[in-house]
């Protein structure tokens, strides 16, 4: 009797085992966020990221946490995005935090500095080397808690109406840039212009800018530049990575149940990787279309680059000086950054140098059936 009444038992055990994992799903609240991006739908990498990350938050708790995301001026305007997150209008944001410089220097650090990080050594400083802890704690101040999940890599300098030969030829360039790179050029005579992607070709179109940089060759070309200035630097040194990221609400971020905020941690750590990969995937052939269409790559003089070096690093003791922030992350972030370029040197550097330069031998012909 005994027996049977423990089988009985056992069995009203496995029932309700089998059925534990679904009632806890339809346990789980119903949530639906909007997402306010600072890229065009055209933009495919950019925006096309933020459309990754909330398909995969979706799937991942059974369609119950659902984010819609909307692109740049559908909801508030491309650079308004940080206000928006900040405020309360949306739960979240995908956008770059050097749009927003001119609210605290020290914001940069999310996505990058002039003559700064790498891609990989962005990404060990935000996982490993403290920049998350450092950034999250800034980002408190303004009720947002920030998530990597993506990066261009090192970008290209931008389209120009005219050739820029000497450090003179800066002086009075009505540019296009965002960031403390503006900063540091208009220590070099530039007028710096932040206008948000949109509305970059109607301006450049219109001669009311002289140059424009974006991210590279797959971008610029969806965007068109290179139909009305043809002159194509490199490199972008005020970008030598830039990190995109989501802002959620801090209120709204602690209401999501904890399997929510996984599943929203971990689809932003994945589009971190795929943004990057899409981009060095297609930024090729991209440029080989550019070129063949008229597009006349130019790289920076020497001397250009190192007079904007000796500037971005006059911009950062003076920002130090007159940011605790600023000062705070920098004083860190340099290290760190120190640090990786005396690893980079050893292995990648040298193996880099070598396989760019070293002549390969041609394909093997064929073999014949």
């Amino acid at each position: 009797m005994k027996r049977r009444q423990f089988l009985r038992g056992a069995g009203v055990g496995l029932a309700g085992t089998a059925v534990a994992a679904p009632a806890l799903a339809q346990a789980q609240p119903q949530i639906r966020w909007r997402m306010a991006s600072s890229f065009p739908k055209s933009l495919d990498t950019l925006f096309g990221s933020a459309e990754q990350i909330a398909s995969r938050v979706s799937k991942m708790t059974d369609g119950r946490f659902e984010i819609r995301v909307f692109a740049a001026g559908e909801i508030v305007p491309a650079l308004q995005v940080f206000d928006a997150v900040q405020n309360g209008t949306v739960e979240c944001g995908q956008t770059a935090s050097y749009y927003y410089v001119g609210k605290n220097p020290a914001l940069a650090f999310d996505t990058t500095l002039p003559f700064g990080m790498n891609c990989r050594q962005q990404n060990a400083w935000m996982y490993y080397g403290g920049g998350l802890k450092l950034t999250r704690e800034l980002f408190k101040q303004y009720n947002i808690v920030n998530f990597p999940c993506g990066n261009t890599g090192a970008q290209m300098a931008g389209w120009y109406r005219k050739e820029i030969k000497s450090v003179a030829d800066l002086k009075g360039l009505k540019f296009r840039i965002g960031g403390l790179g503006g900063q540091v050029l208009a220590k070099l005579g530039v007028v710096p212009q932040q206008i948000g992607g949109p509305d970059i070709y109607p301006a450049l179109e219109k001669g009311t800018i002289d140059a424009a940089e974006w991210v590279g060759p797959y971008d610029d070309e969806k965007l068109g530049f290179h139909k009305v200035a043809k002159f194509y630097y490199y490199p972008g040194w005020w970008e030598g990575s830039a990190q995109l990221s989501i802002y959620v609400n801090i209120k709204q971020w602690e209401l999501l149940p904890k399997s929510y905020q996984e599943a929203l941690e971990v689809a932003c750590a994945e589009a971190n990787i795929h943004m990057v990969a899409k981009y060095d995937a297609n930024n090729t052939a991209a440029l080989r279309r550019l070129v063949a269409g008229g597009a006349q790559l130019r790289a920076f003089p020497r001397p250009v680059l190192e007079a904007c070096y000796k500037a971005a690093h006059e911009l950062y003791g003076e920002l130090s000086e007159k940011s605790p922030d600023f000062k705070k992350i920098y004083a860190a972030w340099s290290k760190f950054r120190d640090d990786q370029y005396l690893w980079f040197r050893v292995a990648e550097n040298t193996y880099d140098n070598f396989v760019y330069s070293v002549k390969r031998p041609a394909a093997a012909p064929a073999k014949k059936g």
